[in-house]
């Protein structure tokens, strides 16, 4: 069988190895985060990303490329479609524009305040263009503190967020329900975290009545309170007979997160993180030892991690279950558009194994894009380079790995 990333094609396997060249050395990544903090702070003309050409070339062609979808439609849908003849299911599409990570105090009983909100009407419009980007089967993923401050502080404070966002999300969710298209709230900072658990929970009572999660939370395994947080969801929806959509992620707010909120190793949130997906997978959530008499409601789970073990551990309990003849969930899996390759092609390799033998399945591939202008994308691409800083081992493997590939392709040119 060829090495996985055999399936990458050749300009964007040079791109991926230039990128991995720089994200996998530190004396290297480190200026380039210098840099990229710099550029993410308002600047003049000079070094201002959307008004200095020659910068909005180089960020766009070395590092947006990589990592983003497009900063408009047609870029957005030309890039869907190179991920999709690659053998993906879909794609999960993200709009990039943030809200501040603290909002200011504002008195939701202000008359002013009850006025049309711009920062939320920008966002409604800019998430309505990014769902008619995307259609059957594929996830829209909404960053809820992207809609502004009013929204951010009714998050924050456990309030009811404004009925202008309340009105938008029901005119998202409707318009993704109408082109076959799941959602998945992002989980954000700790702060607002409670109030998007409400968000997401409330949504679910309304649209995953039927066989199919429309609506899923994000869990982050990196969190201590994690499992019982989702095992107070998951009786929530046993008990009010809804299916839950879980994404279950590590998480990417560890450096502005209370680090006692987050387990100590990354061995233990690693842990953490294959005993959710076993216990959910199995429907056996007496492994957690919290609550020895549940039983699991209906759900379906989306595996969005770049660790290759915790990947290749759930499919094969999959496969096992199958093989049994066991009940099975639904069960899909993502990483972000520019990392992980390895793990997203060995999984698609493992999948035309599976059609070959036994004619499907065990869980679909999804790569993970975010879209909007450079300006809109640069705290994403700072998030993303952070991560590659954390996990140096990891992208130097990937590194390797697509250095090794581009040598392949090259002898194979020259043994004709």
């Amino acid at each position: 069988m060829l090495p996985p990333h055999s399936l990458l094609p050749t300009g964007m396997l040079l791109r991926s190895l230039l990128v991995a060249g720089i994200t996998s050395h530190p004396m290297l990544l480190a200026p380039g985060l210098a840099t990229l903090k710099f550029l993410s702070k308002p600047r003049g003309p000079l070094f201002n990303v959307e008004r200095n050409p020659l910068l909005h070339s180089i960020v766009k062609n070395v590092l947006y490329n990589h990592f983003c979808a497009g900063e408009n439609g047609s870029e957005v849908k030309a890039t869907i479609q190179n991920i999709k003849n690659m053998g993906f299911r879909g794609v999960i599409l993200t709009y990039a524009k943030e809200g501040p990570g603290k909002s200011d105090e504002k008195d939701q009983d202000d008359p002013e305040s009850r006025q049309a909100d711009p920062e939320i009407e920008a966002w409604h419009q800019g998430v309505l263009q990014t769902v008619q980007m995307i259609g059957d089967g594929d996830f829209l993923a909404l960053k809820l503190t992207g809609a502004g401050a009013a929204v951010t502080t009714a998050l924050s404070h456990g309030k009811p967020l404004p009925t202008q966002m309340e009105s938008a999300l029901v005119d998202l969710c409707d318009e993704a329900i109408r082109r076959r298209v799941n959602i998945f709230l992002d989980a954000e900072q700790q702060h607002v975290q409670p109030g998007i658990d409400k968000v997401a929970l409330d949504l679910m009572r309304r649209y995953n009545r039927g066989n199919v999660a429309v609506v899923f939370n994000t869990y982050q395994a990196y969190l201590k309170s994690t499992s019982v947080t989702l095992l107070d969801h998951l009786h929530c929806a046993k008990q009010e007979d809804f299916m839950i959509g879980i994404k279950l992620v590590r998480g990417a707010y560890m450096s502005t997160e209370p680090r006692h909120l987050i387990h100590d190793t990354k061995a233990e949130t690693d842990a953490s993180y294959d005993l959710i997906a076993e216990n959910l997978i199995q429907g056996q959530s007496t492994a957690w030892k919290q609550d020895e008499s549940f039983t699991s409601p209906r759900l379906q789970l989306f595996l969005a991690t770049h660790n290759r073990a915790s990947t290749l551990k759930a499919q094969e309990l999959q496969q096992s279950r199958t093989n049994a003849g066991l009940p099975r969930i639904q069960v899909q899996y993502g990483q972000l558009l520019g990392m992980a390759d390895e793990v997203s092609f060995t999984l698609l390799q493992r999948n035309k194994q599976d059609i070959h033998n036994q004619g499907f399945v065990t869980g679909e591939v999804y790569k993970c894009l975010t879209w909007g202008t450079i300006g809109d994308c640069i705290f994403y691409l700072l998030r993303r380079a952070n991560e590659n800083k954390d996990a140096v081992s990891r992208t130097l493997a990937e590194y390797q790995a697509l250095r090794r590939e581009v040598v392949r392709r090259i002898k194979s040119v020259f043994s004709f």
